[in-house]
């Protein structure tokens, strides 16, 4: 059996050992103050202090030490100079034989296995029975008298040896067990906070792409057909894009200090989805020149009443399907349709632009983007489209999502 040296909480053995202290010194003092009232010659009485002192003074430096640390050699050591003393002590003073019951249990408190613990226990009631048999002058009626106390102080110390054997190891699984429940729940943190970790890193990504990235696509475009116009001499339609520039420019400005202090869009801040969504398709329109319309099949209040998580969701995915319009339709029509449906708030965006194969590998971080923002909502995102056909996309929240947030 194995001992915890180092233990947030020690063992319940290694905490009673103080028990075993004072209930051991009490008894040497108890015996050394026997032997003073006892027939004992002064040099007997010196010789059996002597032995007493001897004993004390290796259980506090020798033992004590040793049934913490687990150290075989020190634990050896001290044994053997245990039954030494005693068997010498018994020799001198057979009435000091009580001490057994206080020292038989240090053989099993110092081993680190059953069988080394057996062996020593029969060496000492050997050596202590001896020690009687030689003060009783080695007589026949002696030895008859003193072996049935040998064989039941052997069993009896067999017997409680075990058990002590069995509390040591009930308590070191115990407390192998709490070491590694703490570990688990150690590394069970740590993976959670990875994970908060990871997921705030996919927030914050698909946050920067559904406004800075597109903000930045906008002034990009914006910039070149300016260049553009510049070099054919149309001076005039330079200001407008300039000035559409600035706008966009500042409404990044204004997200990247939203996305500093708060996740909310915002152009949500001081306006219904519904204007928001309109005002998205003017400025869509008039940066590409595609035709975009905006259907409400919901009354203007219920819009504003959706929860603020569901029209951040609804609104980034309006924004992403218009900018893969931009980036890849080559559409010259959009159609943006806000209602409700029995399942819940759905918006659907649908193009005439050249559309795609929707079982091709994905390309971008864009749908993907708002595939995981719809899901985190409990909704679902579904992507009509083939080469040549134009594109539909459909976003639908459950009715039962619009409690959250």
């Amino acid at each position: 059996m194995e001992f915890p040296t180092t233990r947030v909480e020690q063992p319940v053995w290694v905490r009673t050992l103080i028990g075993w202290h004072v209930v051991f010194y009490a008894l040497l003092g108890v015996t050394a103050a026997a032997s003073l009232t006892a027939d004992l010659s002064g040099r007997r009485r010196i010789v059996f202090l002597g032995l007493l002192v001897v004993l004390g003074l290796a259980y506090e430096f020798i033992a004590k030490p040793a049934m913490i640390s687990r150290r075989r050699l020190p634990a050896n050591v001290y044994r053997l100079l245990m039954i030494a003393c005693v068997a010498g002590a018994v020799a001198i003073f057979p009435q000091s034989v009580f001490i057994l019951f206080i020292v038989s249990p240090q053989i099993w408190l110092l081993s680190d296995r059953a069988h080394d613990a057996v062996p020593l226990s029969l060496l000492l009631i050997t050596a202590v029975g001896a020690a009687q048999l030689w003060a009783a002058g080695w007589s026949v009626s002696a030895f008859w008298d003193i072996l049935p106390w040998m064989v039941i102080s052997l069993v009896v110390s067999i017997l409680l040896g075990i058990w002590i054997d069995k509390v040591i190891s009930q308590s070191q699984q115990r407390a192998d067990l709490i070491e590694e429940l703490e570990a688990a729940r150690d590394e069970l943190a740590e993976a959670h906070h990875s994970a908060g970790v990871m997921a705030e890193r996919e927030r914050m990504a698909r946050e920067i792409h559904d406004t800075l990235a597109q903000g930045m696509t906008s002034i990009v475009m914006l910039s070149q057909t300016a260049a553009v116009e510049l070099s054919r001499g149309a001076v005039d339609p330079v200001g407008a894009r300039l000035a559409a520039i600035e706008d966009t420019a500042r409404e990044n400005l204004a997200e990247a200090r939203a996305l500093v202090a708060a996740f909310t869009p915002v152009a949500l801040s001081g306006a219904t989805l519904t204007e928001v969504l309109r005002r998205q398709a003017e400025r869509f329109a008039a940066e590409t020149g595609v035709d975009v319309q905006v259907s409400l099949d919901m009354p203007d209040d219920e819009v504003a009443g959706l929860p603020q998580g569901q029209q951040v969701v609804l609104l980034r995915a309006a924004q992403e399907s218009l900018a893969n319009v931009r980036k890849h339709a080559g559409a010259t029509s959009v159609l943006i349709s806000l209602g409700l449906s029995p399942e819940g708030v759905c918006i659907e965006i649908r193009d005439d632009g050249t559309g795609f194969e929707p079982q091709s590998p994905a390309r971008g971080f864009g749908l993907a983007a708002m595939r995981g923002r719809v899901e985190e909502s409990g909704g679902t995102v579904q992507v009509d489209s083939a080469p040549g056909r134009g594109t539909r996309v459909q976003v639908l929240i459950p009715a039962t999502a619009q409690e959250d947030s």
